[in-house]
């Protein structure tokens, strides 16, 4: 992770001066009846948000925050198709179980996966991602400026934050190991995708 730190941290911090150029509607974080159960681990993929052999927590009836819905949204979307010079927008499919709204991006490669956990409040998206991190397998934190000020770690092909009562999950880890014209890994992808959503968030809070 540090080999690249030096490089994407501008990049970064660009865009969280820049901001998103468009708004999704309100984008208060709903507040779920239920707490979070995280249930696996968080190497390769997202099974731990859907099931496992504890009790997951009934689905919210309210659905997923605007906030939420914006990791299906336009910034996320236009960011892919730059950083992999698409000729068009990839089909994408969205889902809400269990307080997770998650976006499958489909890609010639693979499959890339965003998901965000909603938790009722900062405390409970705290524990949820401390039990993410100490399931996951390899975990590496992200520190120093490349987290942005937020709880951050990364697997191999995954990146995951936590801000307020979100943890934003980006997988990776279908691609292969060099992505698009540059040549990017999966964890570079799924790191400059999280900060362009983590930018969202930061402007429209």
């Amino acid at each position: 992770m540090k080999n690249r730190v030096p490089l994407l941290v501008p990049l970064a911090l660009s865009l969280l001066l820049s901001g998103c150029a468009a708004a999704a509607g309100s984008t208060g974080p709903s507040a779920p009846a239920e707490s979070p159960a995280p249930a696996g681990p968080a190497a390769g993929g997202h099974a731990y948000h859907h099931g496992s052999a504890t009790a997951s927590p009934p689905a919210s009836t309210a659905g997923p925050s605007e906030a939420a819905k914006m990791v299906c949204g336009d910034q996320p979307m236009d960011r892919l198709t730059t950083i992999l010079s698409l000729s068009q927008n990839p089909h994408t499919v969205s889902s809400w179980a269990n307080s997770t709204f998650t976006c499958t991006y489909h890609l010639p490669e693979g499959a890339l996966i965003i998901s965000v956990q909603e938790a009722p409040d900062q405390a409970k998206a705290q524990t949820y991602f401390d039990a993410m991190q100490a399931l996951a397998t390899d975990a590496t934190l992200i520190e120093g400026l490349a987290n942005l000020g937020f709880p951050a770690y990364e697997t191999a092909g995954s990146a995951v934050f936590q801000k307020d009562n979100f943890v934003l999950q980006v997988d990776a880890s279908a691609l292969p190991a060099a992505v698009g014209p540059h040549a990017i890994s999966p964890n570079e992808l799924a790191y400059q995708l999280s900060t362009t959503i983590l930018a969202c968030w930061v402007e429209h809070h």
